[in-house]
């Protein structure tokens, strides 16, 4: 299989759950029927409505401010290692680009929180990483294991996962 190019998707896939990665990649996508997916999607469509999302191609970027700040909003109510790593990710990419990145911010409207995101030489390092990572997971010829059942409250791919069971 071909190094696929990497999105802000399958960085916060993998960050979650490898097998749910694996399979998104594979071109399997049940989040249509997620109340989570469409909650976030109505909250990401009614709130900063006056900025506009920047497209690159796998990878579409909710906003980016003057001084080039990342800017990414979640319906979570809790901060995530996935979503930062989401938002590095964002900050790898426009830096591929020449843009002089300078960091980012997760917005949760629903909590009213925001959260700073560093851009430095480690985030660069980590962003990378978690890129190679991911390249590797999608490159496997067989689904990850399992999480245990507890992690996969909420997850869109769970009927798929532990259907058998």
């Amino acid at each position: 299989m071909n190094r696929p190019d990497i999105g802000g998707v399958h960085i916060k896939y993998l960050v979650h759950c490898p097998r749910q990665l694996w399979l998104y990649a594979r071109g399997y996508r049940p989040e249509h029927r997620s109340a989570a997916v469409a909650y976030g999607e109505a909250v990401d469509d009614t709130t900063y409505t006056r900025r506009r999302d920047i497209d690159l191609g796998e990878a579409k970027i909710d906003w980016v401010t003057t001084g080039a700040v990342v800017h990414e909003t979640k319906s979570s109510r809790q901060p995530s290692d996935q979503h930062a790593a989401q938002v590095r990710h964002y900050c790898l990419l426009l830096d591929r680009c020449g843009v002089n990145v300078q960091g980012g911010v997760i917005h949760y409207p629903v909590i009213r929180r925001k959260v700073d995101v560093p851009w430095d030489a480690g985030a660069r390092a980590r962003a990378e990483a978690t890129e190679r990572q991911a390249q590797d997971v999608i490159a496997q010829s067989e689904a990850p294991a399992r999480l245990p059942r507890s992690r996969c409250r909420g997850c869109s791919y769970l009927d798929y996962c532990w259907a058998e069971t």
